[in-house]
């Protein structure tokens, strides 16, 4: 079963076939993406990458995880769904007093 993998602090002219290349160092990779900005086309600093197995896809954090690429520490761990990243969001806003101030605030 492949792992789906998340990976940061892209240099903006890192390309898909450079992360594909980077991570067949550390076993067959399924796909490579780097996301860009749907207006303008420009990378939007991170990714994803499909390595063909958990295994391989473990060695990849553990051999990427902080490795410096065009100047910039990568930060690769495993894809988390998207639902799962959105589901926290709706919580906040809700309570306004801003915490923390203690009894009757009245402002």
């Amino acid at each position: 079963m492949s792992m789906k993998l998340y990976v940061g602090n892209l240099a903006f002219q890192t390309s898909s076939a450079d992360l594909q290349q980077l991570f067949a160092q550390a076993g067959t990779v399924e796909s490579a993406t780097v996301v860009e900005d749907r207006e303008t086309g420009r990378s939007r600093g991170f990714g994803f990458v499909e390595m063909a197995t958990k295994e391989e896809g473990a060695v990849a954090i553990q051999q990427f995880n902080g490795h410096e690429v065009g100047g910039r520490a990568l930060n690769v761990n495993e894809a988390k769904p998207r639902e799962d990243r959105g589901a926290g969001r709706g919580g906040f806003g809700g309570n306004r007093n801003g915490g923390g101030r203690g009894g009757n605030s009245r402002y």
